[in-house]
C-alpha cells in the first residue's frame, strides 16, 4: 500500500497534457487504485512513465502495451473506464 504522500504525487502524475488522458486516470485513480493490490499499484505507477501518445493508443485500443503487465493495468482501466458509476 502506498503512503498518502506517495498517492498525493500519483494523483498530480495523471495530469497529463491531454484532456481525454485526465478524462481516463483521474477517476481511476479516485475510484479503483486504492483497492488495488501491491502490484497492480506498482503497475499502475510504472505506467505514468509512459508517453502521452502510447497512453492515448492504449486507452482507445488502438494498440496493447508490449509489456504484458502494463497490458494488464491498461486492460483494468479500459474496464474501469467501460462500467457505469453512480
Amino acid at each position: 500500500m502506498v503512503s498518502e504522500n506517495e498517492f498525493k504525487r500519483i494523483r498530480w502524475a495523471c495530469r497529463r497534457g491531454m484532456l481525454e488522458l485526465d478524462l481516463v486516470l483521474a477517476p481511476y485513480v479516485e475510484h479503483r487504485f486504492q483497492d488495488l493490490d501491491d502490484e497492480s499499484q506498482q503497475r499502475f505507477i510504472r505506467l505514468l512513465d509512459s508517453e502521452d501518445t502510447e497512453l492515448f493508443a492504449w486507452f482507445l485500443s488502438k494498440s496493447l502495451p508490449e509489456d504484458p503487465e502494463l497490458a494488464l493495468i491498461v486492460n483494468d482501466i479500459n474496464t474501469f473506464t467501460k462500467t457505469p458509476r453512480s
